[in-house]
């Protein structure tokens, strides 16, 4: 959010700063709707890779296992990328990351498409879902663009595309639809969603518990019946 409120006090080189925390493109001379764009996009990646997913490992394996996930997603993070001095001791990182989140970003993105039907008129949940059929396989990626293109659809912006890395023009990929230019509120929209898919995937656990534990005790109670009627 340190982001948004450079960018509604009309500090852009605090936005620029803030945002250049938090993605690897080249930030110096991004204007006010690139420094937008950057903290949404980067958001809707976050929401699989620093909510859900740690949830889900978390879950599986207790804080041992969601540690050794956050590790794969750093080591991703500080040397997945392509690049002279990263191409070959980089890519390890990087594919296991996508492995360890194939299920994960798609779980990720159904929630947040869910989350829109609790947003209100802000978000769409109709055009979440088409702009994901789509263009959610529009990254290097298999997994970055799943949840980027829910947010894409959901808030009617056109996200992604070429990007300076270090000096350099890359051509990405577009990711939605041209719909309206993106607003600071944008980025409060997008923490929305990512903050309630997470409250959402935490319910679902929670009622995942209760059914089994119900269960156990219901089986238990049966094999007790079952047991004194034999006596």
């Amino acid at each position: 959010m340190k982001v948004y409120r450079a960018l509604e006090k009309g500090s852009l080189d605090d936005a620029r700063h803030a945002v250049s925390m938090i993605v690897g493109r080249d930030t110096e001379k991004l204007t006010d709707e690139g420094v937008t764009k950057a903290a949404i996009e980067t958001v809707a990646e976050s929401t699989n890779d620093g909510v859900i997913a740690p949830m889900i490992y978390c879950a599986l394996g207790g804080p041992a296992l969601g540690f050794f996930y956050k590790c794969i997603n750093t080591m991703d993070s500080m040397i997945g990328y392509k690049n002279d001095r990263y191409i070959d001791f980089g890519r390890t990182a990087a594919k296991t990351d996508d492995f360890v989140n194939f299920i994960p970003s798609r779980l990720a993105a159904l929630l947040m498409m869910a989350t829109c039907l609790f947003g209100g008129k802000a978000f769409s949940f109709k055009n979440a879902l088409r702009i994901f059929r789509r263009d959610r396989f529009n990254h290097q990626s298999p997994n970055s663009a799943q949840t980027e293109s829910v947010v894409a659809g959901a808030l009617g912006l056109k996200l992604a595309g070429p990007l300076y890395y270090e000096g350099k023009l890359e051509e990405k990929p577009f990711i939605g639809d041209f719909v309206r230019a993106p607003e600071h509120k944008d980025i409060k929209r997008s923490v929305f969603l990512m903050y309630t898919a997470a409250v959402l995937f935490e319910i679902i656990c929670i009622g995942i518990m209760l059914f089994f534990h119900n269960s156990g005790i219901i089986l238990k109670l049966l094999y007790l019946q079952n047991f004194f009627d034999r006596q």
